[in-house]
């Protein structure tokens, strides 16, 4: 029991423990996202949720739980994963928990900001009182469309600039260089909660890697008032899906909002690297889906030959920012296997690997799997041939 007066599960403690365990018998070292959109319900209730700042003390805590029952093992650790999609979805547009939409113009930057301090809090404690007994590094993750400008236009190349100061900057600017972008601030106003002196002090540096879960591009025009949900609206851009011939901007997935656009992969790595110093980034997370279908044979659903491509065409992507010398120290495919997908459930399959739903989740590899294989066992003039002809 602590002085918040919360207990912890030693059920959840065996669980996690005999997962770290086998994971390392098996030879896979573990990454461990301590928060992926999971609040107990109660502390919405009780007190808000992300909206209260004593969320903060509460998430400090457990994060303190996990580096003193785990970081003996652990030695990557991601405090927050895609604090934008919870602050957004989850307390603007309301499509993710907890589904809150009644003040889209302020909750999603209160909750944002919260989530931040949450995330310097578990740095701070854990860089006082387990780095340098554990020997392991701690960051945060951010998601990222590239933003390329639909034009020339000095207002579309703005535009462009904008949208990503309210994806990258929100987040990574405070850490960086002490406070919310510009941009931001001008356009939202006093709705943008301000930082403390504290804050500031917190935050500073507050993070050893960033992770990048990066999927897709659009181009970026400006344009006005085009939106009726606030965070949107103020940012005063427009995000196409097409050239201005009309082509598309890449091979589309399943999901409408995921193009093929590997060129985009590069330069978001680029303008991380160039924008914060180059810090040490980890891609965390990146792939494309197939539409479940009822119809396909199971011969036709494993050979996913347009995920093979994606694999490639990205990775390449990645191989050039390291040469462009971005300091990228891993990638991790999204996903290993086909999952739940939060508010698409059970339609969309981003697996290497193809789980059966219906009969006993049984699991067969994917032509992107046994490409995955081949890939990481190659020698690497293989490796750099193969990257070379993607």
């Amino acid at each position: 029991m602590d002085g918040l007066g919360t207990k912890i599960n030693e059920d959840g403690i065996a669980y996690y423990n005999n997962l770290i365990n086998y994971l390392l018998e098996k030879g896979i070292q573990p990454y461990v996202t301590l928060y992926h959109w999971d609040l107990p319900y109660f502390l919405h209730e009780s007190m808000g949720g992300w909206l209260s700042e004593k969320i903060v003390q509460y998430f400090a805590l457990y994060a303190e739980a996990c580096f003193e029952k785990f970081g003996d093992r652990v030695k990557h650790w991601i405090t927050i994963n895609e604090p934008r999609q919870t602050a957004v979805n989850g307390y603007g547009y309301g499509f993710f928990a907890p589904g809150r939409c009644e003040n889209s113009s302020a909750e999603p930057y209160l909750a944002a900001h919260h989530q931040l301090l949450a995330h310097a809090a578990a740095v701070a404690v854990y860089r006082k009182k387990y780095k340098d007994a554990q020997g392991g590094v701690i960051g945060l993750t951010i998601d990222c469309e590239w933003a390329e400008p639909f034009s020339d236009k000095l207002e579309d190349k703005i535009a462009a600039d904008t949208w990503l100061d309210f994806q990258l900057g929100w987040y990574l600017d405070p850490i960086y260089y002490g406070d919310y972008p510009l941009a931001m601030r001008e356009r939202v106003g006093d709705l943008l909660p301000k930082l403390s002196e504290a804050d500031k002090e917190l935050l500073q540096n507050a993070t050893d890697f960033v992770g990048l879960n990066h999927y897709t591009t659009r181009f970026v025009a400006h344009a006005e008032n085009q939106r009726d949900i606030h965070f949107y609206q103020v940012q005063e851009s427009e995000r196409i899906a097409k050239w201005q011939s009309g082509e598309p901007i890449g091979q589309r997935a399943a999901s409408e909002w995921l193009y093929v656009v590997p060129w985009g992969f590069q330069k978001v790595l680029n303008y991380i690297a160039k924008r914060y110093h180059n810090p040490p980034l980890y891609v965390t997370e990146n792939g494309m889906d197939q539409e479940e279908t009822e119809t396909a044979s199971l011969e036709e659903v494993l050979d996913d030959k347009m995920r093979v491509r994606y694999y490639q065409t990205y990775l390449a992507a990645v191989a050039q920012a390291i040469r462009d010398g971005v300091d990228v120290r891993g990638y991790f495919a999204w996903s290993f296997l086909d999952n739940f997908e939060w508010a698409e459930g059970y339609t969309k399959r981003f697996g290497l690997v193809y789980v059966d739903y219906k009969n006993g989740l049984t699991r067969y590899p994917k032509s992107s799997a046994l490409w995955f294989s081949s890939f990481l066992k190659a020698n690497e003039q293989d490796v750099v041939k193969e990257i070379n002809q993607a």
